[in-house]
């Protein structure tokens, strides 16, 4: 921490892949359809000239745009308080050797990048969870609880076929960025899981949205 500022936004990231993001992400993700059902408000909005399909992905995209501009400004923040404060040192890479400053701001900057994918699974895994319970609590509590479970299972050192499809581990992929020579197999592994943790809680979520019946009690 006090060798090089680089060392600070690596270290928030760690500190919010583990608990933060879940909660940022499903402070909108979680009550944005949700609010819907508790406010009664889906009947006015469907008498719009607007389907379903487009009020799903209207959401969804504001939501994602929510998680997208979170991460960026804490990356950005982070960084620059580094630096700031501390001073734009070379950093010692996780293999032990330094790398110069100019690659290492580069470095930090993909590294939280790479939590974006696992960003916006948690975030559709809110939006699952605001459709199907209709409940803003669930939808936000939900996706923190499940991160959490996540988290402990890792930590217990469970089976590792289990642990690379949990949706936390694609957060420690930056990993290897870090290393002296550099690895990508668990961002790639990461982004394909992500991936897959979007589509079917979007598809959930959509299937759902669909079926459901406004007009009832």
């Amino acid at each position: 921490m006090h060798a090089s500022g680089f060392a600070t936004p690596l270290l928030v990231l760690g500190f919010a892949a583990q608990w933060v993001f879940p909660l940022l992400t499903s402070l909108v993700a979680g009550d944005i359809f949700a609010s819907e059902d508790q406010h009664g408000t889906w009947k006015t909005i469907l008498t719009r000239s607007h389907s379903r399909t487009q009020i799903f992905w209207a959401k969804t995209l504001a939501a994602a745009t929510f998680a997208i501009l979170v991460l960026a400004v804490l990356a950005l923040s982070c960084l620059a308080a580094g630096v700031l404060l501390v001073g734009h040192q070379p950093l010692e890479s996780l293999s032990g050797t330094l790398l110069p400053s100019g690659r290492t701001a580069g470095l930090v900057l993909a590294a939280w990048a790479s939590a974006l994918p696992p960003l916006l699974g948690f975030t559709a895994l809110g939006i699952m969870l605001s459709v199907l319970t209709r409940s803003s609590p669930m939808g936000i509590v939900g996706p923190i609880i499940l991160g959490l479970v996540m988290q402990l299972y890792s930590f217990l050192n469970g089976a590792d076929t289990i642990r690379r499809l949990l949706l936390v581990t694609p957060f420690d992929a930056w990993h290897g960025l870090l290393a002296a020579h550099p690895y990508y197999g668990p961002l790639r592994d990461g982004t394909l899981v992500s991936v897959g943790y979007i589509l079917i809680c979007l598809a959930i979520a959509y299937t759902a949205l669909r079926r459901r019946d406004i007009t009832g009690g």
